[in-house]
């Protein structure tokens, strides 16, 4: 339960993020973001350590679905961490900016989500449970919610051309021309 707190805290830290990036009231909440990854983060390893002690250690499904939870991950931390400049994303202040639009975020608007989700569909298909899955799928929820937030809201009033990429590349659900476009940008760096 302390899990679910922590992760659902630490969405809640996103929003408030979100909310004064745009609104520009106080430095300090700049800084949210990092303590609601900490939490989140947190809430992951304490899931994982409580569902570790619940679970009868399968080692071909630990294995299986451990390798695909750990790919996931990788995709989630490239995405969110490396294919964006990282200064600008999260330690500057929000000035009006262009979206970033090369690479992974040519496939669809928030490819981190389906990252997340992946990597905790994964990390449940380990240990199996329907406590362990009422975590994993409320934090993807919580993402879920994120997102559209920040499509509907944050998002437009951050990115001048944010309104044009909504119209040129999916929500969430790469197409065919946007998996394309994702792969004609990686070829051309």
């Amino acid at each position: 339960m302390q899990q679910v707190i922590l992760g659902s805290a630490g969405f809640l830290l996103y929003f408030i993020y979100d909310i004064n990036s745009v609104r520009k009231q106080n430095r300090l909440l700049q800084k949210f973001f990092a303590a609601g990854t900490i939490l989140v983060v947190l809430s992951l390893f304490m899931e994982l350590w409580f569902a570790w002690g619940q679970c009868s250690h399968r080692i071909g499904r630990m294995i299986g679905f451990g390798i695909g939870a750990m790919c996931f991950l990788a995709l989630l931390i490239y995405t969110l961490f490396f294919a964006l400049p990282f200064e600008q994303t999260y330690c500057e202040e929000n000035r009006l900016r262009a979206a970033y639009t090369e690479g992974v975020y040519g496939l669809c608007r928030h490819p981190g989500v389906l990252w997340f989700a992946g990597a905790y569909l994964c990390m449940w298909g380990m240990f199996g449970g329907w406590k362990q899955g009422i975590y994993f799928l409320l934090m993807i929820f919580w993402n879920y919610l994120y997102i559209i937030f920040q499509d509907l809201w944050t998002f437009p009033q951050t990115f001048f051309n944010y309104r044009e990429y909504q119209k040129n590349t999916p929500f969430l659900i790469p197409n065919k021309e946007s998996i394309q476009a994702c792969f004609y940008s990686v070829r051309k760096q």
